[in-house]
């Protein structure tokens, strides 16, 4: 089977993503991270009404001079219902998000004005023109505008703007079922007494975690030993019970590694082996009719395996339209003098000089695909393209860690 570039792959993979259809609708408050099924239209203007942007004096524009003193005619706060028209030559006293009075034109800033006594205010700035210090009705939001569309994966942000529109309940798609094990006789689990030739296993909590970030339902199918037999009993359970699998190890070419030849024998494998590093023996195919992905065992092969290829696969397969990461563009601090023939993502951390002086980009010493600390030091990925090397003060790009949850 060719082995293909990182952009083909990834292309493949959310190619082969089939959103289920599935919905449900919860409260505005419990939809953080939920994907969005349906438009959220908004039934009103937002602001609802002109209004204020700070504390100071209603008035019109028209009846301003430099100087000039005029009579406080009503008090308006915010949650009142302005309904009494200013009286020319007036000002109201009117404080911020409160409703502009009819005939009124402007607000000066309190700061801009002084109390004459205890019903006149002198103007000290020079000119008020029409319109200054006020949020215009519907300039946030027009009445039937469409605020979010389907596929968006609502944030706190996301919350907010629904609820700015008197909307108390959003239709998302229900999370997806992913049932996941790993192989591997070595493994023992945290918490169990080491023995010689063992190793803990940490990939099933970087899988676990990465489920939760993702809102995605975990089906955990634990340990299975390096066999064939209990190999295929566990992707047949997995293929019955959830959406998608995802297992680390077993997808190279050792005669332990039993979990391509078993995808084979239950359905398809569409795609194994990627040119990037770390984690080139990436699987991809279908257990019956459930997609399958094979990460590799390597701690850090996993972890960025599962970023790169997993999550944007599961998030359109929750349908989530944006499931790229947009990199950011910062200057190396380092030398990568060797070209390779693979996309290299090397673990990386963002430094500035003092003041917040131009930000660059350091690697960790240490890039084995077995360096599990490289992720923690790590804030994120620099990527280096196929066949290219960088030189300190080259641009490169790089991917945030955080930009994956």
């Amino acid at each position: 089977m060719q082995m293909l570039s990182f952009d083909q792959a990834l292309a493949q993979l959310v190619r082969k993503a089939q959103p289920l259809q599935r919905t449900q609708t919860l409260p505005v408050g419990e939809a953080l991270g939920r994907v969005l099924a349906e438009p959220v239209v908004s039934p009103m203007a937002v602001p609802p009404h002109d209004n204020s942007q700070m504390d100071g004096y209603a008035l019109h524009s028209f009846d301003l001079t430099h100087g000039q003193e005029l009579p406080i005619s009503q008090r308006i706060a915010a949650g009142d219902h302005a309904d009494t028209p200013l009286e020319s030559g007036t000002a109201a006293r009117i404080f911020t998000g409160a409703p502009i009075p009819p005939d009124a034109n402007a607000v000066v800033m309190q700061e801009n004005a002084e109390m004459v006594d205890d019903t006149r205010i002198r103007i000290k700035q020079p000119s008020v023109a029409a319109g200054e210090n006020i949020r215009r009705k519907g300039e946030d939001i027009a009445k039937g505008a469409t605020i979010l569309e389907p596929g968006q994966r609502l944030r706190p942000q996301d919350l907010g703007l629904i609820a700015s529109i008197g909307q108390a309940e959003v239709t998302v798609y229900v999370p997806l079922k992913v049932a996941t094990f790993t192989t591997g006789d070595e493994l023992l689990a945290p918490g169990e007494d080491w023995q010689p030739g063992k190793i803990f296993n940490a990939n099933h909590s970087v899988i676990q975690g990465m489920m939760q970030q993702w809102g995605v339902e975990l089906v955990d199918l634990g340990r299975i030993p390096d066999d064939a037999t209990a190999t295929r009993r566990a992707l047949q359970q997995a293929s019955e019970q959830a959406d998608a699998i995802i297992t680390t190890g077993g997808v190279s070419v050792g005669e332990e590694d039993h979990l391509k030849p078993a995808v084979e024998a239950l359905g398809s494998l569409d795609l194994w082996r990627v040119k990037m590093k770390p984690g080139k023996p990436l699987a991809f195919g279908f257990v019956n009719d459930t997609p399958f992905i094979g990460l590799p065992g390597n701690p850090v092969s996993a972890f960025a395996t599962c970023y790169l290829f997993a999550r944007a696969f599961l998030l359109r397969m929750q349908g989530a339209e944006d499931v790229y990461i947009k990199p950011y563009w910062v200057k190396a601090d380092f030398d990568w003098p060797q070209a390779g023939f693979r996309r290299e993502f090397a673990r990386a951390q963002l430094v500035s000089g003092p003041n917040y002086a131009e930000t660059k980009v350091v690697l960790y010493p240490q890039q084995g695909s077995g360096v599990l600390t490289s992720t923690v030091w790590g804030e994120g990925f620099v990527v280096i393209e196929e066949d290219t090397t960088v030189s300190q003060g080259d641009t490169v790009a790089f991917l945030p860690f955080d930009a994956f949850q």
